[in-house]
């Protein structure tokens, strides 16, 4: 008869603790409010701001191949070469090119199962950055209109829009993302009878980079190819924030 009393005491310890548990599928809010001994009214603001971008980043990669590791290295050199000083004739700045790659690795065939080694393969690969969104289709076009030597062949990875003050346009965004949350607590808090008091706590929720990135790869190695000029057109770039605020209530 003891050990059945302890053990429905036990059960009921247990059901408790279930029952006083929260539910971890509560909105983060309530639970925020929960560590408050006053009352409080929590709300989320949102905010997004687009705009045009006004800087570009272009990666621009060389692979050169030839029976000889040494000679494929020159060959690549002679090559980059020739694209720096096509970037450098549309405008770029030295201190805008920067090398994000390289590598020298052997080239094999595969017959019958076996391995066979071809040459050594060159890979350079360089980031530009373009200040000036309406030179980008210059830039690409210098990049086609080289006649590189046909151990060569040079590519355009990636194009990527960006902002130069992304970090200005970022904290616009999280103050816009505050006012509203703000506004939100003053309506809610009208809307109970009550008015708002002093913010209590302001926790950024998420944020968006909005960056427009396009990566297929394009082959630029033709002179023949770049006379027409490439058409861009970028459109605008997001930035979103938003922010869970908490504010007392009276």
């Amino acid at each position: 008869m003891t050990l059945s009393r302890t053990s429905a005491a036990a059960c009921a310890v247990c059901l408790l603790a279930i029952v006083a548990r929260p539910s971890v599928t509560r909105a983060e809010t309530q639970a925020t409010a929960q560590n408050f001994t006053s009352p409080v009214v929590v709300t989320t603001g949102e905010s997004t701001i687009k705009t045009a971008p006004d800087q570009a980043w272009v990666t621009v990669s060389v692979d050169t191949r030839d029976t000889r590791g040494p000679e494929a290295r020159r060959l690549g050199a002679v090559a980059m070469t020739s694209v720096l000083a096509a970037l450098a004739g549309a405008g770029l700045p030295a201190d805008a090119i920067q090398t994000v790659g390289f590598s020298l690795r052997p080239e094999y065939d595969y017959a019958n199962g076996r391995q066979r080694m071809k040459g050594f393969v060159v890979s350079n690969q360089i980031q530009a950055r373009v200040d000036d969104i309406g030179r980008v289709a210059d830039v690409l076009d210098a990049v086609g209109g080289l006649s590189l030597p046909t151990s060569s062949m040079s590519s355009i990875g990636s194009v990527r829009f960006d902002l130069k003050d992304r970090v200005g346009v970022e904290r616009r965004a999280l103050r816009q993302a505050v006012e509203d949350a703000t506004a939100r607590a003053t309506v809610m808090a009208l809307g109970a009878g009550r008015e708002v008091g002093m913010v209590l706590r302001i926790e950024e929720a998420g944020a968006d980079a909005g960056v427009m990135k396009f990566e297929q790869p394009m082959m630029m190695s033709r002179a023949g190819d770049a006379q027409v000029s490439t058409p861009i057109a970028p459109s605008d770039i997001e930035i979103r924030a938003t922010v869970r605020v908490t504010m007392a209530i009276k």
